[in-house]
């Protein structure tokens, strides 16, 4: 071989063509926002499975702080021994409007279920503002008479809902009953 038939042949080996460079380019681009549309989604998924745990600890701390609680503020508070809407005390009803009764303002003064109705704040079951971990959630609460439920007369039980809010929006509902006995 000589060496002008040697050099020739280098010549037409020198590597990659810019449309074949753009092209490759375009693949790998159309490849990777594949690739992160498919990844984003799980990665938030994944995430969601963390906060739903942090909202369940948080929903269930609650509803056991306000089941604890008397069952009406004309019940008696340690329970049983006098209970509103008795048919022989005339006097002591059952409370008509649910909510904190006057002067209970802040969630130490609640001494009955149904003050808790339309309780929403960001604190923790002993009442101290929750830890930085669960600042974006969102905590609401709903007391409804709802003895139907649990095969009992409407006022003879009421309904706790708790939702809560994870930062992601995934609301999540925790459900209690206090019956009046």
């Amino acid at each position: 071989m000589s060496l002008t038939s040697h050099r020739k042949s280098l010549s037409f080996q020198q590597g990659f063509t810019l449309i074949e460079l753009i092209i490759g380019i375009v693949v790998l681009s159309i490849s990777l926002a594949i690739v992160s549309t498919l990844i984003g989604p799980a990665e938030e998924k994944s995430a969601d499975n963390v906060l739903q745990i942090k909202a369940s600890e948080l929903g269930q701390s609650l509803i056991n702080d306000i089941t604890s609680r008397a069952f009406d503020d004309n019940s008696d508070m340690s329970g049983g021994l006098v209970r509103c809407g008795e048919p022989d005390i005339a006097s002591n009803p059952c409370s008509v409007i649910l909510g904190p009764e006057t002067g209970e303002v802040t969630r130490d003064q609640f001494d009955d279920v149904d003050d808790f109705d339309g309780f929403t704040a960001k604190v923790n079951s002993t009442n101290d503002p929750i830890d930085g971990g669960y600042r974006q959630f969102t905590i609401n609460v709903s007391v409804v008479y709802a003895g139907a439920d649990l095969g009992l007369a409407h006022r003879l039980a009421k309904r706790i809902t708790v939702t809560v809010t994870t930062p992601l929006g995934t609301a999540i509902e925790f459900t209690s009953h206090k019956a009046n006995f």
